[in-house]
Order: structure tokens, then C-alpha cells, then sequence
């Protein structure tokens, strides 16, 4: 098989190349001028430049690919603008989408997010559970959300593509890193001192990417799969990275209303440096109000999918870390 990928040079792109080729099969992959390779520079793949932001620059990317896996996407729960982010994940997605219907690609897999998703207060949400636009908290949520029901309106038309849903994926090779590495990040180093009670569904970005190939074997067309793993509150995820750093975990527990004026100020202070990312967003907050749980059940079912423990997941996490830390120093490492 010969697959287009988009956002190899990211984080869960990169473990999804890395799956693909350990099967054997030829990837392309489209990577922006502007985008850093270091995921990718030791994997033998055929790099083209193309941009979710310049629809014609995808034109022809495609034509003798068998299938498509459209992992890219503007991932940020804070941005001074999200106009781009719109236009990379909504409009973007779209012109990908309806290139690969030109082509005749025989299979798409879509990456979307459990954004997209219902929430269930107090309990676990699937891919039944209701939701709707206006449950969409922040920019990033309302984009994938919109994204998803342009390939919903395309497969309608004809588009061969299975959604996948991934959960809260953590691991190696988060560069960037993802605000969810951040978390992890920080909380290996010490530097988050408080909780709030919230909940994550926590699962190894290697698990994910092996339910993206799954996807395309085994999927049913149209269909939408959770490619999660376990349900831990906050507490017990800075518990075992706390562990698995040696320090000690934080003990206090903070009222969301306390936070609220360090958010308002932290956003204000970022509107300002613009370069600078808030310490907690109203967004953040706000998502942390619902404990965000959800079953993989129908992925287990229909796709085979196994996801480790998150524990193991979390400790490949901080392992890659601390040792990018050590090997490159705090600063260049993203750790200051």
C-alpha cells in the first residue's frame, strides 16, 4: 500500500509514519516549508510540500496513493488569533478531503479528536453520546468539530473515510510539545505545585497510531472509533508522573473559582507578549469543569484495538522528557 500522511512531523503523524512503515508500506508525506522535520529525519519517506492553508497547493499530491490518513491539525487551546486555525483544521481538511475524491483514494482515515464528542457528567461518553455546536468550548473544539461534519457531508457524497477519535495521547517525540505534554512535562519538573478536580482519558500515542492502521483494515466506512485508553482524574495522573519523576506529588486541590482571575490575567498578559502561552486559559478551565472520560469499547469490538496501561504510557512520556532534558539542556529542550 502507498499512503499520503499529513502531520508526520508531529507528534501523533510521526508515530502513525513509524507504524505504517513497520508494515511495509510506501509513505508520503506533506510537510510545509516551514515545518521541523526532526520527527521524521531518520524514516524513509518521499516528503512533499504542500499546505492545509493553500488548498491548491495540495492539488495532484495524491494520485497514486491507495489510501490517505489526514492526521495534521492546528492543535492549540490558546492562540492571540485562531483565524488560521479555522482555516487549516475547517477549510483545510475540507479541500484535502475533496482532493482525495478526485483521486478515487480507496480508503481515508480522519483524525479527529474526542473534542468532537459529548461529555456525560459523572459517567464515561462513546461515540452515541449527544452533543451538538454549541457544547463546543473554545476555537479548537469548534473546529474539529466543524472539520468533522465536512467529512461526514463528503462521505455522504461518496468519500471512502473512517473517523478515528483519539483521546488524550501522551509518549515520545511530543516536541513541541502538545498541551497536553506540557502538562506532563511540567509536572515531571516539579512545577505544578496544585489540582483541580478534572479527568482525562490517558492513552500511549503508540496505541493511537496502531488504531489509525486499524482503522483502515478493519473500519466500516463512515463510522467514528474512540481510540482511547484508561480514565484517570487529574490527581492520580500528577500521582504516578510524580512517582515515576521521584518527587513529590502535589497535594493540594484547588476550587476552579479561585482560578479564574489568574486565567483572565494570564490571557491578558499573553494578548500582550503574544509569543507567550497562558499559565490556564478560561477555555481550560472551563473543559475542566466535566471529568473528560470515554470508552473504547466499539474500537476493542470491531477494530481489535489493545491499548496499554496508562501507566506505561505515562512513564514512556517522562522518560522522553527528562531524557531530552539531559541530552540537550532545559532550554533547547522546551524546558524552561
Amino acid at each position: 500500500m502507498k499512503a499520503l500522511l499529513t502531520g508526520a512531523s508531529g507528534f501523533v503523524g510521526s508515530a502513525v509514519a513509524r507504524a505504517l512503515l513497520a508494515r511495509g508500506h510506501v509513505v508520503r508525506v506533506l510537510v510545509r516549508k516551514t515545518s521541523t522535520l526532526a520527527n521524521i529525519a531518520d524514516l524513509p519517506v518521499e516528503r512533499v510540500c504542500g499546505d492545509l492553508l493553500v488548498p491548491s497547493s495540495l492539488r495532484g499530491i495524491m494520485g497514486d496513493c491507495d489510501a490517505l490518513f489526514h492526521v495534521a491539525a492546528d492543535y492549540r487551546l490558546w492562540a492571540p488569533d485562531y483565524e488560521t486555525m479555522f482555516r487549516a483544521n475547517v477549510e483545510g481538511t475540507r479541500a484535502l478531503m475533496e482532493e482525495a475524491l478526485t483521486a478515487g483514494v480507496r480508503r481515508v482515515v480522519y483524525t479527529s479528536s474526542v473534542a468532537t464528542l459529548g461529555l456525560v457528567r459523572g459517567g464515561v461518553a462513546d461515540e452515541e453520546t449527544p452533543v451538538t455546536a454549541a457544547d463546543m468550548i473554545g476555537p479548537y473544539k469548534r473546529s474539529k468539530f466543524r472539520a468533522e461534519e465536512e467529512v461526514r457531508r463528503l462521505i455522504r457524497l461518496g468519500l471512502p473515510a473512517v473517523i478515528v477519535n483519539p483521546s488524550t495521547p501522551v509518549g515520545p517525540r511530543d516536541i513541541k510539545p502538545t498541551p497536553t505534554g506540557r502538562l506532563v512535562r511540567d509536572a515531571a519538573l516539579g512545577r505544578i505545585p496544585a489540582y483541580v478536580d478534572t479527568g482525562l482519558n490517558i492513552v500511549h500515542v503508540d496505541d493511537v497510531a496502531e488504531g489509525h492502521l486499524l482503522a483502515h483494515a478493519q473500519g466500516r466506512v463512515g463510522e467514528r472509533y474512540i481510540l482511547g485508553g484508561e480514565d484517570l482524574t487529574l490527581e492520580k495522573i500528577l500521582t504516578i508522573i510524580a512517582r515515576l519523576a521521584s518527587r513529590r506529588p502535589p497535594s493540594l486541590r484547588l476550587p476552579r473559582h479561585l482560578l479564574w482571575p489568574v486565567a483572565l490575567a494570564s490571557e491578558a498578559y499573553a494578548r500582550v507578549r503574544r509569543s507567550v502561552v497562558p499559565l490556564v486559559t478560561l477555555d481550560e478551565l472551563r473543559m475542566a469543569s466535566k471529568h473528560m472520560f470515554f470508552d473504547s469499547a466499539k474500537a476493542r469490538r470491531e477494530l481489535g484495538y489493545a491499548p496499554r496501561p496508562a501507566e506505561q504510557a505515562l512513564a514512556d512520556a517522562v522518560a522522553w522528557f527528562l531524557g531530552r532534558r539531559d541530552e540537550t539542556g532545559a532550554g533547547r529542550a522546551g524546558l524552561d
